[in-house]
């Protein structure tokens, strides 16, 4: 059986149950900071995948006893992969939570 992704509803497409304005407004402002937390991240995720591997073999300067191109591609890279992981966790956590607590304060 093939494994369909969906993407996410907007905030305005999710079934409200006689939602205030300031709720709404609240929602929105939600899903905007979600949007521009996963762009800034995906920048940074392409920028260490593509851009900088890409261009590391012109930097020939050794780091550690070894040459740059090969820390930024073996150790690097996958270090800042780990990076974004756990900052995208502990941000969406700080996110949501204030979120619940404001959507509790009404």
């Amino acid at each position: 059986m093939p494994l369909s992704i969906q993407p996410m509803p907007k905030p305005e497409q999710l079934p409200v149950a006689q939602a205030s304005q300031q709720q709404q407004l609240r929602r929105q402002s939600h899903w905007r900071k979600t949007l521009m937390l996963t762009c800034a991240l995906f920048v940074l995720w392409f920028f260490v995948s593509f851009v900088l591997i890409f261009f590391a073999r012109i930097l020939s300067f050794k780091l550690f006893g070894w040459p740059f191109s090969f820390w930024v591609a073996g150790q690097g890279a996958l270090l800042v992969y780990c990076l974004i992981i756990w900052f995208y966790a502990r941000r969406m956590n700080r996110l949501d939570a204030d979120f619940l607590r404001a959507k509790e304060s009404d």
